[in-house]
């Protein structure tokens, strides 16, 4: 005699389980998969890169040098310089960029929908969509009174040629124009989001509360906008530590004027492929990366970009 199943000795048949998926871990391979490319791609063009940047900065001749590469480049005279101008145009860039890019987005979010529609938006992006290069052709245009659409601007600030507009002392000024009107658009948008992400309930609280526009900028929106106006700065600052194409192509346009180890990425370049010094390359590369590192991570701590609201 067969023995009853254990289903049947309740009266019922018992169902087969099934194993049912769990849709966090789905997402996970998901998310996994996704980023893999992006991984991959970091480690070779740039992880990889980094330490033989680092080993080429120690080294010499396949030898430990110590500092000595440091010390070499320290000691040239076009370094510090180049450091000079490299620190007057952040500073002018990343005052000018915050300022204007937040009361911008200000604006444009006080006056709502009118002001950014899907084609305004796209129209804001139409600049950065030029890579740096072309960019800079076209300003060669603007600069020069000859030919330029805005000439009468320039001959009131007594420009009256090229050659003056791009004399060393207005670099940095004109660097940071072309870098705000090349990048702020998209900033602009992006700040535009962040405002929309405030909490309407807060804002209205604050208008009974008998907050006008500028208090409510002040104590409200600006921050709760702190994590935002942070990482603009952390990207700022990354690109503008990087500055290379602006000045080498005014270095040509200008036959010289401008000099070709205006920045610090351009006395590399020079270390690199003109006196063959590989070594020394790498270690003003490790300079300026430690020295973004420092300032990005000022950045994180003083906006809270990783803490939880």
């Amino acid at each position: 005699m067969e023995a009853p199943a254990v289903g049947q000795l309740n009266g019922r048949r018992q169902e087969p389980r099934t194993r049912r998926k769990n849709p966090n871990r789905a997402q996970a391979r998901m998310g996994y998969t996704f980023s893999a490319g992006y991984g991959i791609l970091l480690i070779l063009f740039g992880l990889l890169p980094t330490l033989y940047a680092i080993f080429l900065a120690f080294t010499h001749e396949g030898a430990f040098a110590g500092l000595d590469n440091f010390v070499r480049v320290f000691n040239d005279y076009r370094f510090w310089p180049a450091v000079q101008h490299v620190a007057v145009y952040l500073v002018i860039w990343l005052t000018f960029q915050t300022i204007f890019v937040v009361l911008l987005a200000l604006i444009v979010h006080a006056f709502g929908a009118r002001w950014l529609s899907v084609s305004t938006r796209f129209v804001y992006y139409i600049p950065g969509a030029l890579a740096g290069a072309s960019s800079v052709m076209l300003w060669l245009f603007i600069l020069d009174p000859s030919v330029s659409p805005v000439s009468g601007i320039l001959r009131a600030l007594g420009l009256d040629s090229f050659v003056e507009t791009v004399s060393i002392e207005n670099l940095p000024v004109i660097f940071t124009i072309i870098a705000f009107w090349t990048g702020a658009g998209g900033w602009i948008v992006i700040m535009y989001g962040a405002l929309n992400n405030i909490s309407q309930e807060v804002m209205e609280a604050a208008r009974v509360d008998g907050a006008g526009t500028v208090k409510t900028a002040w104590h409200i929106q600006l921050p709760l906008m702190r994590k935002w106006i942070s990482y603009m700065g952390i990207m700022t600052l990354a690109a503008g530590t990087q500055l290379f194409v602006e000045p080498r192509i005014l270095s040509q346009a200008s036959k010289g004027v401008v000099p070709g180890d205006y920045s610090l990425n351009q006395l590399a370049y020079l270390y690199a492929f003109k006196q063959n010094d590989f070594n020394g390359s790498a270690a003003i590369s490790l300079i300026l990366l430690v020295v973004a590192l420092g300032l990005a991570a000022f950045f994180v701590f003083r906006g809270g970009l990783f803490e939880r609201e």
